[in-house]
């Protein structure tokens, strides 16, 4: 008895083994800041964005019932230009319908951060982009979801990271742009991205001072 109950422990250990191994394998590992930083410091020209005015597109056009909606897969992408960026596509968790983000995606986040110091991206501003797969809420609910969440992670980066705010700026597109517009309901399309979006404004120089007038020579 006491080795079939000896035996009947060791398996449940090794199935308990092999469980957390497998899902060790399951996780994506997180990127490093040179993958962010290649992803995002090719920059050639800035997209034409009005990014008030498209938050404002985006959630009339959610909350719009249009009755021949072509669905989430021939629905026309709301800011196309967005495309032309250079864009890095993070895989960051949060908790079910909220922006809290998950212990697991620390790391990611914090390399983000690593790579926006790095000297190659200091000039640049970035858009962080919310995004939701299709699913069973509301289109609403989902593009207000999606800058609830690019709202956390900028809010992460300034207060945490102590990234400037006037280079970060955040916007949610919902499920107005997939990113995998062939799989709606992919977790692709959860995915947020950061985008490379302008050039920082040079500031301007200080004045050199006026060379110090030379004093006439003493008479002797």
């Amino acid at each position: 008895m006491r080795a079939r109950r000896l035996f009947i422990a060791g398996t449940i250990v090794a199935l308990g083994l092999t469980s957390l191994a497998g899902s060790a394998g399951a996780q994506t590992a997180a990127p490093t800041r040179d993958d962010i930083v290649g992803k995002l410091n090719h920059f050639e020209e800035a997209a034409e964005v009005d990014l008030p005015a498209l938050k404002q597109q985006v959630m009339e056009r959610a909350k719009t019932r249009i009755k021949n909606d072509p669905g989430p897969v021939n629905r026309p992408l709301i800011a196309p230009d967005l495309a032309k960026l250079p864009a890095f596509n993070a895989q960051i968790q949060f908790d079910a319908d909220t922006p809290i983000i998950q212990p697991a995606s620390y790391q990611t986040v914090g390399r983000i951060a690593d790579a926006l110091v790095h000297a190659s991206l200091l000039p640049y501003t970035f858009l962080i982009v919310g995004h939701v797969e299709s699913n069973s809420k509301t289109r609403e609910a989902n593009a207000i979801l999606s800058q609830r969440r690019a709202d956390a992670i900028r809010d992460v980066l300034v207060n945490t990271f102590k990234i400037s705010t006037k280079r970060l700026h955040p916007i949610g597109l919902g499920e107005e742009q997939l990113l995998d517009r062939a799989r709606p309901t992919s977790a692709v399309n959860g995915q947020l991205q950061i985008l490379t979006y302008a050039k920082l404004p040079e500031e301007p120089r200080p004045a050199a001072p006026a060379p110090a007038a030379k004093k006439p020579a003493k008479k002797r």
